[in-house]
């Protein structure tokens, strides 16, 4: 009964991504080919909202559900991580039509294709966590 809120919060998350055309193949292949502007009108509105969102955690204070403190770490100067994780990430996307959040919006939306590319998904991140230690971080 007490992730009932975690049920309704992913309810809200598929019905907005479906609603907003965010787990469209077309709208992310017209922003891969610079087309459209509609996919990088709402990945900005929540790059704002997510700024908003941490700055109101810090000011107020906000725990986690287990009751410690939310902490942020100091800012990583080393940025060539970040490029190369990106250009894997955005190829990913590219080729999938999909990123982590749609892939299993598209799948309760009924589109079980989705499942090769959430396969795919787990099949990445686990060979991460077997490379973990040999990859430069």
């Amino acid at each position: 009964m007490k992730s009932i809120k975690f049920i309704l919060a992913g309810m809200v998350f598929g019905i907005v991504m479906t609603k907003s055309e965010a787990v469209s193949w077309y709208r992310i292949q017209e922003m891969f080919r610079f087309h459209s502007f509609h996919m990088y009108g709402i990945i900005c509105t929540a790059v704002i909202l997510g700024v908003i969102s941490v700055l109101i955690i810090k000011k107020f204070k906000f725990k986690d559900i287990g009751g410690s403190a939310i902490l942020f770490k100091d800012k990583d100067r080393s940025y060539k991580k970040y490029i190369f994780g990106g250009i894997i990430f955005g190829l990913g996307w590219a080729l999938s039509g999909a990123c982590p959040g749609p892939m299993f919006v598209n799948l309760g939306n009924g589109y079980p294709v989705v499942g090769i590319v959430i396969l795919g998904a787990l099949l990445g991140t686990y060979l991460y966590g077997v490379f973990q230690k040999k990859l430069p971080h």
